[in-house]
């Protein structure tokens, strides 16, 4: 009777470990956004989703260094590298900070629309757009087969910005090599332009939910930071101060292919870390691993990055 009693239940523990092995891979994400609280302003950070870098062929540093550095970090070139944007709610408004890719960089971005959805929102809420600069991986999700994607919304970029990359004039004094990134920028924001959405500031203004561009220029002529503060707490959403946390963070000083003046992104950017440390603020990366939010601290002459705590909201 023994015998037969775990006979039968050795039988039944079988079958129900191998009808759980048996369940199907589910292989999917969860949705690509993350919600959090700055004083009583909800900001939400949006996935365009990754896409890989060379990186060690883009830093301005050996390659081989370059390699060893990712190693320490249990990485390799190329880079699985964030595309981050971010929706801000203050009640009043809704803004979004950058668009993502769209269709410009391949199957694994443009995923800004299908996320925004996910994270409760559609795009025709969107009142106001703000863009840190206009590379296409930034600017990209602006439009859709040549259509407004945020057919409510003003978009916003600095003027520096706007002078460069939408000048028929600027394009025309590069080799035709290089052109596609200005091409694209004209595909992007014409459509707005034309109907009357677009609206280039000048650094230091104060936008819509009390958002103040700030001037970080070098990475391209027009590269703009946003500072939002709500009650005692602040956060700085820096573009593309940065690309790669591994490296950049423990060197400063080491620039990337994309910066159009190395020298004033390498200041800006050792200004920006320093800024960042003193005050305690959070900041926002554009290409920091999603969400991308966090607090920088010193360490010597590096930094280290303080992603921010996991806080849910139910």
């Amino acid at each position: 009777m023994f015998k037969r009693s775990v006979l039968t239940l050795t039988l039944a523990s079988t079958l129900s470990v191998s009808a759980i092995a048996s369940a199907p891979q589910q292989k999917t994400s969860a949705p690509g956004y993350y919600r959090m609280m700055l004083g009583d302003v909800e900001v939400t950070a949006i996935s365009d989703g990754t896409t890989e870098l060379p990186v060690h062929q883009l830093l301005q540093m050996d390659a081989d260094k370059v390699r060893e550095k990712l190693a320490e970090f249990y990485r390799q070139s190329p880079l699985e590298t964030s595309v981050n944007a971010y929706l801000i709610n203050d009640g009043e408004s809704l803004i979004l900070i950058d668009t993502g890719a769209g269709s410009m960089f391949g199957a694994s971005l443009g995923n800004l629309v299908r996320n925004i959805e996910a994270a409760g929102y559609s795009t025709d809420q969107i009142d106001e757009v703000y863009i840190t600069h206009m590379h296409s991986d930034h600017i990209g999700g602006l439009i859709d087969d040549g259509e407004r994607v945020f057919k409510n919304a003003t978009v916003r970029a600095d003027k520096h910005d706007a002078d460069y990359w939408l000048s028929k004039q600027q394009m025309q004094q590069v080799p035709e090599a290089q052109q596609g990134g200005f091409k694209a920028a004209m595909k992007a924001l014409d459509a707005y332009a034309e109907a009357g959405q677009f609206k280039p500031f000048v650094a230091g203004e104060t936008l819509a939910g009390n958002i103040k561009s700030v001037e970080a220029y070098g990475h391209t002529p027009g590269h703009t930071m946003y500072r939002l503060d709500a009650g005692d707490q602040t956060l700085v959403f820096w573009g593309d101060i940065m690309h790669v946390a591994e490296v950049q963070f423990d060197q400063p000083q080491v620039t990337i292919a994309f910066d159009s003046n190395q020298d004033e992104a390498r200041e800006r950017r050792i200004k920006a870390y320093a800024e960042a440390e003193k005050e305690g603020y959070y900041v926002a990366g554009a290409h920091l691993p999603f969400p991308g939010v966090g607090q920088v601290k010193s360490d010597g002459d590096a930094y280290d990055w303080v992603p921010v705590n996991y806080s849910p909201m139910w």
